[in-house]
Protein backbone atom coordinates (compact mmCIF):
# COMPACT_ATOMS: atom_id res chain seq x y z
CA UNK A 1 0.00 0.00 0.00
CA UNK A 2 1.48 3.31 -1.01
CA UNK A 3 0.69 6.92 -1.67
CA UNK A 4 2.06 8.73 -4.66
CA UNK A 5 3.89 11.07 -2.26
CA UNK A 6 6.29 10.35 0.59
CA UNK A 7 3.98 9.43 3.47
CA UNK A 8 6.82 9.14 5.96
CA UNK A 9 6.93 12.91 6.29
CA UNK A 10 3.46 12.99 7.84
CA UNK A 11 2.57 10.38 10.48
CA UNK A 12 -1.10 11.41 10.20
CA UNK A 13 -1.23 9.85 6.76
CA UNK A 14 0.44 6.74 8.09
CA UNK A 15 -2.24 6.57 10.80
CA UNK A 16 -5.00 6.80 8.20
CA UNK A 17 -3.41 4.01 6.21
CA UNK A 18 -3.27 1.88 9.35
CA UNK A 19 -6.98 2.45 9.95
CA UNK A 20 -7.80 1.64 6.31
CA UNK A 21 -5.71 -1.54 6.49
CA UNK A 22 -7.55 -2.62 9.64
CA UNK A 23 -10.88 -2.09 7.89
CA UNK A 24 -9.77 -4.12 4.87
CA UNK A 25 -8.45 -6.96 7.01
CA UNK A 26 -11.71 -7.19 8.95
CA UNK A 27 -13.67 -7.86 5.74
CA UNK A 28 -11.03 -9.88 3.87
CA UNK A 29 -12.83 -12.27 1.53
CA UNK A 30 -10.60 -15.25 2.17
CA UNK A 31 -10.83 -14.95 5.93
CA UNK A 32 -14.58 -14.25 5.94
CA UNK A 33 -15.46 -17.25 3.77
CA UNK A 34 -13.15 -19.63 5.63
CA UNK A 35 -14.70 -18.57 8.94
CA UNK A 36 -18.22 -19.04 7.58
CA UNK A 37 -17.38 -22.57 6.39
CA UNK A 38 -15.43 -23.61 9.48
CA UNK A 39 -18.17 -25.96 10.73
CA UNK A 40 -19.12 -27.36 7.31
CA UNK A 41 -18.98 -31.16 7.38
CA UNK A 42 -16.58 -32.66 4.84
CA UNK A 43 -16.74 -35.71 2.65
CA UNK A 44 -19.09 -34.63 -0.13
CA UNK A 45 -17.96 -33.19 -3.47
CA UNK A 46 -18.65 -29.50 -4.09
CA UNK A 47 -18.93 -27.22 -7.08
CA UNK A 48 -17.72 -23.66 -6.58
CA UNK A 49 -18.94 -20.51 -8.34
CA UNK A 50 -17.36 -17.18 -7.33
CA UNK A 51 -18.38 -13.87 -8.92
CA UNK A 52 -17.28 -10.30 -8.14
CA UNK A 53 -14.24 -8.17 -7.36
CA UNK A 54 -13.44 -10.29 -4.30
CA UNK A 55 -14.19 -13.60 -6.07
CA UNK A 56 -10.56 -14.75 -6.10
CA UNK A 57 -10.03 -14.21 -2.39
CA UNK A 58 -13.40 -15.72 -1.51
CA UNK A 59 -12.63 -18.79 -3.62
CA UNK A 60 -9.35 -19.27 -1.76
CA UNK A 61 -11.23 -19.10 1.54
CA UNK A 62 -13.52 -21.87 0.35
CA UNK A 63 -10.55 -23.94 -0.83
CA UNK A 64 -8.84 -23.46 2.55
CA UNK A 65 -11.73 -25.38 4.13
CA UNK A 66 -13.15 -27.63 1.41
CA UNK A 67 -9.87 -28.30 -0.39
CA UNK A 68 -9.87 -31.43 -2.53
CA UNK A 69 -13.63 -31.81 -2.08
CA UNK A 70 -14.07 -29.04 -4.65
CA UNK A 71 -14.31 -31.02 -7.89
CA UNK A 72 -14.80 -28.03 -10.21
CA UNK A 73 -15.15 -24.29 -10.03
CA UNK A 74 -15.60 -21.05 -11.96
CA UNK A 75 -14.18 -17.73 -10.76
CA UNK A 76 -15.13 -14.45 -12.46
CA UNK A 77 -13.51 -11.20 -11.35
CA UNK A 78 -12.09 -7.89 -12.53
CA UNK A 79 -8.87 -7.75 -14.54
CA UNK A 80 -5.92 -7.68 -12.16
CA UNK A 81 -7.88 -9.12 -9.23
CA UNK A 82 -7.13 -12.81 -9.79
CA UNK A 83 -4.94 -14.27 -7.06
CA UNK A 84 -1.90 -16.12 -8.47
CA UNK A 85 -2.49 -18.87 -5.90
CA UNK A 86 -5.63 -19.91 -7.77
CA UNK A 87 -3.44 -21.23 -10.58
CA UNK A 88 -2.47 -24.18 -8.40
CA UNK A 89 -6.08 -25.46 -8.44
CA UNK A 90 -6.49 -27.15 -11.81
CA UNK A 91 -10.19 -27.81 -11.27
CA UNK A 92 -10.88 -24.06 -11.42
CA UNK A 93 -11.60 -21.96 -14.50
CA UNK A 94 -10.78 -18.29 -13.99
CA UNK A 95 -12.34 -15.59 -16.18
CA UNK A 96 -12.06 -11.79 -16.21
CA UNK A 97 -15.15 -9.66 -16.87
CA UNK A 98 -15.55 -5.96 -17.65
CA UNK A 99 -15.87 -3.34 -14.92
CA UNK A 100 -17.24 -0.76 -14.19
CA UNK A 101 -19.26 -1.05 -17.43
CA UNK A 102 -20.29 -4.54 -18.69
CA UNK A 103 -18.94 -5.42 -22.12
CA UNK A 104 -17.95 -8.33 -24.30
CA UNK A 105 -15.92 -10.01 -21.57
CA UNK A 106 -18.88 -9.75 -19.18
CA UNK A 107 -21.09 -11.49 -21.75
CA UNK A 108 -18.45 -14.20 -22.21
CA UNK A 109 -18.35 -14.62 -18.43
CA UNK A 110 -22.13 -14.88 -18.40
CA UNK A 111 -21.97 -17.64 -21.01
CA UNK A 112 -19.48 -19.49 -18.80
CA UNK A 113 -21.87 -19.18 -15.84
CA UNK A 114 -24.75 -20.57 -17.91
CA UNK A 115 -22.56 -23.50 -18.96
CA UNK A 116 -21.55 -24.08 -15.33
CA UNK A 117 -25.21 -24.20 -14.26
CA UNK A 118 -26.17 -26.51 -17.13
CA UNK A 119 -23.39 -28.95 -16.15
CA UNK A 120 -24.46 -29.06 -12.50
CA UNK A 121 -26.01 -32.45 -11.61
CA UNK A 122 -29.20 -32.53 -9.54
CA UNK A 123 -28.52 -32.59 -5.79
CA UNK A 124 -24.91 -31.45 -6.29
CA UNK A 125 -23.63 -29.28 -3.46
CA UNK A 126 -22.84 -25.86 -4.91
CA UNK A 127 -21.22 -22.98 -3.08
CA UNK A 128 -21.92 -19.61 -4.69
CA UNK A 129 -19.72 -16.69 -3.61
CA UNK A 130 -20.85 -13.17 -4.56
CA UNK A 131 -19.22 -9.81 -3.94
CA UNK A 132 -19.66 -6.27 -5.24
CA UNK A 133 -18.86 -5.71 -8.88
CA UNK A 134 -20.65 -8.88 -10.01
CA UNK A 135 -23.41 -6.82 -11.66
CA UNK A 136 -20.98 -5.53 -14.25
CA UNK A 137 -18.60 -8.50 -14.44
CA UNK A 138 -21.20 -11.14 -15.39
CA UNK A 139 -24.10 -10.75 -17.79
CA UNK A 140 -26.29 -12.81 -20.12
CA UNK A 141 -28.93 -11.18 -22.31
CA UNK A 142 -32.18 -12.53 -23.76
CA UNK A 143 -32.50 -12.66 -27.54
CA UNK A 144 -34.63 -9.51 -27.47
CA UNK A 145 -31.79 -7.39 -26.01
CA UNK A 146 -28.58 -6.58 -27.85
CA UNK A 147 -25.13 -5.71 -26.44
CA UNK A 148 -25.73 -2.22 -27.85
CA UNK A 149 -28.90 -1.96 -25.73
CA UNK A 150 -26.93 -2.96 -22.64
CA UNK A 151 -24.20 -0.43 -23.40
CA UNK A 152 -26.75 2.32 -23.95
CA UNK A 153 -28.49 1.54 -20.65
CA UNK A 154 -25.22 1.69 -18.74
CA UNK A 155 -24.02 4.85 -20.47
CA UNK A 156 -27.32 6.51 -19.62
CA UNK A 157 -27.17 5.35 -16.01
CA UNK A 158 -23.65 6.66 -15.44
CA UNK A 159 -24.37 9.98 -17.16
CA UNK A 160 -27.61 10.45 -15.20
CA UNK A 161 -25.92 10.30 -11.81
CA UNK A 162 -28.62 7.95 -10.52
CA UNK A 163 -27.72 5.67 -7.59
CA UNK A 164 -26.06 2.39 -8.53
CA UNK A 165 -28.89 0.50 -6.80
CA UNK A 166 -31.34 2.09 -9.24
CA UNK A 167 -29.14 1.22 -12.22
CA UNK A 168 -28.86 -2.36 -11.02
CA UNK A 169 -32.65 -2.57 -10.65
CA UNK A 170 -32.91 -1.72 -14.36
CA UNK A 171 -30.20 -4.23 -15.27
CA UNK A 172 -32.21 -6.97 -13.54
CA UNK A 173 -35.07 -6.48 -16.00
CA UNK A 174 -32.98 -7.47 -19.04
CA UNK A 175 -30.79 -10.21 -17.57
CA UNK A 176 -30.94 -14.00 -17.74
CA UNK A 177 -28.92 -14.23 -14.49
CA UNK A 178 -29.97 -11.37 -12.25
CA UNK A 179 -33.11 -11.02 -10.10
CA UNK A 180 -32.74 -14.57 -8.79
CA UNK A 181 -32.45 -16.22 -12.20
CA UNK A 182 -29.04 -17.73 -11.40
CA UNK A 183 -30.64 -19.22 -8.29
CA UNK A 184 -33.43 -20.60 -10.48
CA UNK A 185 -30.87 -22.22 -12.79
CA UNK A 186 -29.37 -23.99 -9.77
CA UNK A 187 -32.70 -24.87 -8.14
CA UNK A 188 -32.22 -28.62 -8.63
CA UNK A 189 -28.86 -28.51 -6.86
CA UNK A 190 -28.22 -28.04 -3.18
CA UNK A 191 -26.89 -24.52 -3.62
CA UNK A 192 -26.08 -21.97 -0.94
CA UNK A 193 -24.46 -18.56 -1.12
CA UNK A 194 -21.99 -16.53 0.92
CA UNK A 195 -22.04 -12.81 0.19
CA UNK A 196 -19.79 -9.82 0.76
CA UNK A 197 -22.13 -6.84 0.75
CA UNK A 198 -21.55 -3.41 -0.75
CA UNK A 199 -25.21 -2.33 -0.67
CA UNK A 200 -27.51 -0.66 1.89
CA UNK A 201 -29.16 -3.06 4.34
CA UNK A 202 -27.05 -5.96 2.97
CA UNK A 203 -30.01 -7.30 0.97
CA UNK A 204 -29.18 -10.48 -1.03
CA UNK A 205 -31.75 -9.38 -3.63
CA UNK A 206 -29.64 -6.25 -4.27
CA UNK A 207 -26.07 -7.61 -3.95
CA UNK A 208 -24.87 -8.38 -7.46
CA UNK A 209 -28.31 -7.27 -8.73
CA UNK A 210 -29.82 -10.30 -7.03
CA UNK A 211 -27.95 -13.16 -8.66
CA UNK A 212 -28.98 -15.48 -5.82
CA UNK A 213 -32.22 -13.85 -4.65
CA UNK A 214 -35.23 -12.43 -6.45
CA UNK A 215 -36.49 -9.00 -5.45
CA UNK A 216 -40.16 -8.24 -4.75
CA UNK A 217 -41.94 -6.60 -7.70
CA UNK A 218 -41.32 -2.85 -7.78
CA UNK A 219 -42.44 -0.01 -10.04
CA UNK A 220 -40.03 1.50 -12.51
CA UNK A 221 -38.31 4.68 -11.33
CA UNK A 222 -39.81 7.91 -12.68
CA UNK A 223 -38.21 9.99 -15.38
CA UNK A 224 -36.90 7.25 -17.65
CA UNK A 225 -36.44 8.21 -21.30
CA UNK A 226 -38.89 6.59 -23.71
CA UNK A 227 -36.31 4.25 -25.28
CA UNK A 228 -35.20 2.95 -21.88
CA UNK A 229 -38.76 2.57 -20.63
CA UNK A 230 -39.56 0.49 -23.71
CA UNK A 231 -36.44 -1.64 -23.21
CA UNK A 232 -36.94 -2.53 -19.54
CA UNK A 233 -40.74 -2.80 -19.65
CA UNK A 234 -40.82 -5.17 -22.63
CA UNK A 235 -41.63 -8.87 -22.21
CA UNK A 236 -38.27 -10.59 -22.59
CA UNK A 237 -39.61 -14.01 -21.50
CA UNK A 238 -36.97 -14.28 -18.80
CA UNK A 239 -38.91 -16.44 -16.40
CA UNK A 240 -39.25 -16.11 -12.66
CA UNK A 241 -36.27 -15.90 -10.37
CA UNK A 242 -35.75 -17.82 -7.16
CA UNK A 243 -33.79 -17.49 -3.95
CA UNK A 244 -31.21 -19.82 -2.43
CA UNK A 245 -30.04 -19.88 1.21
CA UNK A 246 -27.66 -16.96 1.58
CA UNK A 247 -25.52 -15.42 4.32
CA UNK A 248 -23.71 -12.10 4.37
CA UNK A 249 -20.21 -12.71 5.73
CA UNK A 250 -18.78 -9.16 5.52
CA UNK A 251 -20.17 -5.63 5.15
CA UNK A 252 -19.24 -1.97 5.55
CA UNK A 253 -20.44 -2.11 9.16
CA UNK A 254 -17.75 -4.72 9.89
CA UNK A 255 -15.12 -2.46 8.30
CA UNK A 256 -16.25 0.57 10.29
CA UNK A 257 -16.28 -1.40 13.53
CA UNK A 258 -12.67 -2.41 12.88
CA UNK A 259 -11.72 1.24 12.36
CA UNK A 260 -13.34 2.15 15.68
CA UNK A 261 -11.48 -0.64 17.51
CA UNK A 262 -8.14 0.27 15.93
CA UNK A 263 -8.59 3.96 16.63
CA UNK A 264 -9.22 3.12 20.28
CA UNK A 265 -5.96 1.15 20.48
CA UNK A 266 -4.19 4.18 18.97
CA UNK A 267 -5.61 6.43 21.68
CA UNK A 268 -7.95 8.22 19.25
CA UNK A 269 -11.63 9.01 19.68
CA UNK A 270 -13.76 8.01 16.70
CA UNK A 271 -17.25 8.85 15.48
CA UNK A 272 -19.18 7.14 12.69
CA UNK A 273 -21.28 9.38 10.44
CA UNK A 274 -24.81 8.09 9.78
CA UNK A 275 -26.72 7.27 7.70
CA UNK A 276 -24.35 5.68 5.20
CA UNK A 277 -22.92 7.72 2.35
CA UNK A 278 -25.21 7.87 -0.70
CA UNK A 279 -26.22 10.29 -3.44
CA UNK A 280 -24.17 12.88 -5.29
CA UNK A 281 -20.47 12.65 -4.41
CA UNK A 282 -19.89 16.41 -4.26
CA UNK A 283 -22.84 17.05 -1.97
CA UNK A 284 -21.80 14.14 0.26
CA UNK A 285 -18.22 15.46 0.35
CA UNK A 286 -19.47 18.89 1.38
CA UNK A 287 -21.44 17.41 4.27
CA UNK A 288 -18.49 15.29 5.36
CA UNK A 289 -15.96 18.14 5.19
CA UNK A 290 -18.19 20.36 7.31
CA UNK A 291 -18.70 17.61 9.89
CA UNK A 292 -14.96 17.02 10.03
CA UNK A 293 -14.08 20.71 10.30
CA UNK A 294 -16.68 21.48 12.97
CA UNK A 295 -16.36 18.27 15.01
CA UNK A 296 -14.19 17.49 18.00
CA UNK A 297 -13.47 13.76 17.55
CA UNK A 298 -10.03 12.64 16.41
CA UNK A 299 -11.43 10.36 13.69
CA UNK A 300 -14.59 10.75 11.62
CA UNK A 301 -15.51 7.69 9.55
CA UNK A 302 -18.17 7.15 6.93
CA UNK A 303 -19.02 4.18 4.73
CA UNK A 304 -21.21 3.71 1.70
CA UNK A 305 -21.21 4.56 -2.00
CA UNK A 306 -21.88 7.89 -3.69
CA UNK A 307 -22.49 8.62 -7.36
CA UNK A 308 -20.81 10.85 -9.93
CA UNK A 309 -22.61 12.27 -12.95
CA UNK A 310 -20.20 11.51 -15.78
CA UNK A 311 -19.68 13.77 -18.81
CA UNK A 312 -19.64 12.23 -22.32
CA UNK A 313 -15.88 11.65 -22.15
CA UNK A 314 -14.92 11.28 -18.48
CA UNK A 315 -11.33 11.61 -17.37
CA UNK A 316 -9.43 9.49 -14.89
CA UNK A 317 -10.72 8.45 -11.49
CA UNK A 318 -13.79 7.25 -9.67
CA UNK A 319 -16.24 8.27 -6.99
CA UNK A 320 -13.71 8.09 -4.12
CA UNK A 321 -11.19 10.32 -5.92
CA UNK A 322 -14.02 12.68 -6.91
CA UNK A 323 -15.23 12.74 -3.29
CA UNK A 324 -11.72 13.40 -1.99
CA UNK A 325 -11.06 16.29 -4.37
CA UNK A 326 -14.46 17.86 -3.70
CA UNK A 327 -13.82 17.65 0.04
CA UNK A 328 -10.32 19.07 -0.38
CA UNK A 329 -11.83 22.35 -1.60
CA UNK A 330 -13.42 22.82 1.82
CA UNK A 331 -10.39 21.54 3.74
CA UNK A 332 -8.08 24.10 2.11
CA UNK A 333 -6.18 25.97 4.82
CA UNK A 334 -7.27 23.57 7.60
CA UNK A 335 -3.81 22.24 8.38
CA UNK A 336 -5.00 20.06 11.27
CA UNK A 337 -7.25 17.94 9.01
CA UNK A 338 -6.29 15.00 6.78
CA UNK A 339 -8.81 12.77 4.98
CA UNK A 340 -8.70 9.41 3.20
CA UNK A 341 -11.41 8.35 0.74
CA UNK A 342 -10.97 4.97 -0.93
CA UNK A 343 -12.74 1.92 -2.30
CA UNK A 344 -12.33 -1.06 0.02
CA UNK A 345 -11.56 -3.24 -3.00
CA UNK A 346 -8.43 -1.24 -3.86
CA UNK A 347 -9.73 0.26 -7.11
CA UNK A 348 -11.82 3.28 -7.99
CA UNK A 349 -13.78 3.85 -11.19
CA UNK A 350 -11.69 3.51 -14.33
CA UNK A 351 -8.38 3.73 -12.45
CA UNK A 352 -6.18 1.27 -10.59
CA UNK A 353 -5.87 3.65 -7.64
CA UNK A 354 -7.96 3.01 -4.53
CA UNK A 355 -8.66 6.68 -3.83
CA UNK A 356 -6.73 9.52 -2.23
CA UNK A 357 -5.49 11.08 0.98
CA UNK A 358 -6.03 14.86 0.93
CA UNK A 359 -5.21 17.68 3.31
CA UNK A 360 -5.33 21.46 3.66
CA UNK A 361 -2.66 21.92 1.00
CA UNK A 362 -4.03 19.59 -1.71
CA UNK A 363 -5.80 22.29 -3.73
CA UNK A 364 -2.77 24.60 -3.68
CA UNK A 365 -0.44 21.81 -4.82
CA UNK A 366 -2.74 20.92 -7.69
CA UNK A 367 -3.13 24.55 -8.67
CA UNK A 368 0.63 24.98 -8.77
CA UNK A 369 0.72 22.03 -11.20
CA UNK A 370 -1.68 23.85 -13.54
CA UNK A 371 -5.05 22.31 -12.55
CA UNK A 372 -8.31 24.10 -11.83
CA UNK A 373 -10.33 22.16 -9.27
CA UNK A 374 -13.78 23.15 -10.56
CA UNK A 375 -12.91 22.31 -14.16
CA UNK A 376 -11.36 19.04 -13.05
CA UNK A 377 -14.46 17.95 -11.16
CA UNK A 378 -16.73 18.91 -14.06
CA UNK A 379 -14.59 16.72 -16.34
CA UNK A 380 -14.63 13.80 -13.84
CA UNK A 381 -10.84 13.93 -13.95
CA UNK A 382 -10.02 13.94 -10.25
CA UNK A 383 -7.33 11.28 -10.66
CA UNK A 384 -5.11 13.55 -12.76
CA UNK A 385 -5.43 16.44 -10.29
CA UNK A 386 -4.65 14.19 -7.33
CA UNK A 387 -1.68 12.65 -9.09
CA UNK A 388 -0.29 16.15 -9.64
CA UNK A 389 -0.90 17.10 -6.00
CA UNK A 390 0.78 13.88 -4.83
CA UNK A 391 -2.29 12.57 -3.02
CA UNK A 392 -3.38 9.43 -4.90
CA UNK A 393 -3.56 6.20 -2.91
CA UNK A 394 -2.56 2.91 -4.52
CA UNK A 395 -3.12 -0.36 -2.64
CA UNK A 396 -3.63 -2.98 -5.31
CA UNK A 397 -6.54 -5.46 -4.97
CA UNK A 398 -7.47 -6.01 -1.33
CA UNK A 399 -9.52 -9.22 -1.60
CA UNK A 400 -12.77 -7.60 -0.50
CA UNK A 401 -15.40 -5.11 -1.61
CA UNK A 402 -17.83 -3.64 0.91
CA UNK A 403 -18.13 -0.22 -0.74
CA UNK A 404 -16.20 2.97 -0.05
CA UNK A 405 -14.67 4.20 3.18
CA UNK A 406 -13.94 7.79 4.23
CA UNK A 407 -11.65 8.47 7.18
CA UNK A 408 -10.83 11.92 8.51
CA UNK A 409 -8.17 12.63 11.14
CA UNK A 410 -7.87 15.76 13.27
CA UNK A 411 -4.28 16.26 14.34
CA UNK A 412 -1.83 19.17 13.95
CA UNK A 413 0.89 18.64 11.34
CA UNK A 414 4.27 17.55 12.70
CA UNK A 415 6.12 20.16 10.66
CA UNK A 416 5.38 23.43 8.88
CA UNK A 417 2.97 22.89 6.00
CA UNK A 418 3.90 25.69 3.68
CA UNK A 419 2.20 24.29 0.56
CA UNK A 420 -0.26 27.20 0.61
CA UNK A 421 1.22 29.53 3.16
CA UNK A 422 0.30 27.64 6.29
CA UNK A 423 2.11 28.10 9.57
CA UNK A 424 3.75 25.46 11.71
CA UNK A 425 1.49 23.87 14.31
CA UNK A 426 2.87 22.01 17.28
CA UNK A 427 2.01 18.36 17.67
Amino acid sequence: MREHRAIGADPRRTALLELYAAASAAVDGRRAVAAALATTPGGEPWSLLALGKAAGAMALGALDVLGAHVRRGLVVTRAGHLDAELGAWRQLVCVEGDHPVPGARSLAAGAAVLAFAAATPPAERVLVLISGGASSLVESLPATVTPADLARLNDWGLASGRPITELNALRRRISRLKDGRLAALLAAARAEALLISDVPEDDPAVIGSGLVAAAPPAPLPPGLPDWLLALVAADHSLGAGASMPARVVASIDDACAAVERTADTMGLTARRLVPRATGDAERAASRYAHELALGTDDVLLWGGETTVRLPPEPGRGGRSQHFALAAARLLAGHHDLVMLAAGTDGSDGNSDDAGAIVDGGTIARGREAGFDVDQTLAAANAGCFLEASGDLLHTGPTGTNVGDLVLGLRRPPPLADDADGGQAVGS
